[in-house]
């Protein structure tokens, strides 16, 4: 599947906009948090931890899945193919273990602080470590290194049977063998 110049344009607005929002949504996530651990007032604490679930877990998940979804298009539709390269590779892995992340670890530990019941220093773990995840994931995205997964193989074109026979023989491409040669 190869994608248009305009479809692919528009998936990469998509993609780029996504993974805006979902850094966006873990700025916040950061601020609510930290306001939470070190602010003094009790209500500013209750309301902070309690705002975590409004934006926290559907909101950055949809973000994820978008960016996920947004990302597979660009992949099969372009060059770059999805495990064509190590930085695509390497970025899709992100993105799966994010949402995964979002889905299994985050979520119990936002509503258990929502709930005034768990400890709110436990969610510094993805405040930090969430943004470094998606800042390496656009680093990738711009420097795009690491090459290739595999080599791509060039097989030698087909010829006549002297030639796959000279080939095989150690002569390299110097056509048909002189008659009467001997080796």
């Amino acid at each position: 599947m190869k994608l248009k110049p305009r479809a692919r344009k528009w998936y990469l607005v998509a993609h780029i906009v996504s993974a805006g929002a979902w850094i966006g949504i873990d700025a916040v996530l950061g601020i609510l948090v930290c306001t939470a651990l070190i602010s003094d007032d009790p209500a500013v604490v209750t309301t902070s931890l309690q705002a975590l679930p409004l934006f926290a877990v559907w909101p950055m998940l949809t973000a994820s899945v978008l960016t996920l979804a947004t990302g597979v298009v660009l992949g099969l539709g372009t060059r770059y193919g999805l495990v064509r390269y190590w930085w695509v590779a390497a970025k899709l892995a992100v993105n799966v273990l994010m949402a995964l992340l979002i889905l299994f670890a985050l979520r119990p530990g936002i509503n258990e602080a929502a709930a005034l019941t768990g400890d709110p220093e436990g969610l510094l773990y993805p405040v930090v470590v969430a943004p470094a995840l998606l800042l390496f994931a656009g680093v990738l995205s711009v420097f795009k290194p690491w090459g290739r997964i595999r080599k791509e193989s060039h097989v030698p074109a087909r010829g006549n049977h002297r030639t796959d026979q000279a080939l095989r023989n150690g002569r390299r491409g110097r056509g048909a063998e002189p008659v009467g040669a001997r080796r």
